[in-house]
């Protein structure tokens, strides 16, 4: 039987079978990578349409650095 949902999971698992296997042998996320871009997010939508990128930049290295 070919079930379209089911085979996309198989593919999906496949494809990140090793990250899959990483976390449970070494426990390792990228939850940190998550977190920081949740915080460049969060400052992008304080700014509303500063255009500077050199000072939106100048910011990021200073808060998060």
């Amino acid at each position: 039987m070919n079930i379209k949902e089911f085979n996309s999971v198989v593919n999906s698992i496949e494809h990140h079978f090793n990250n899959i296997m990483n976390f449970f042998n070494n426990r390792n996320t990228n939850a940190n990578a998550e977190s920081f871009n949740s915080k460049i997010k969060n400052f992008r939508a304080n700014l509303r349409g500063v255009t500077d990128i050199k000072f939106f930049l100048f910011r990021l290295q200073k808060l998060f650095a």
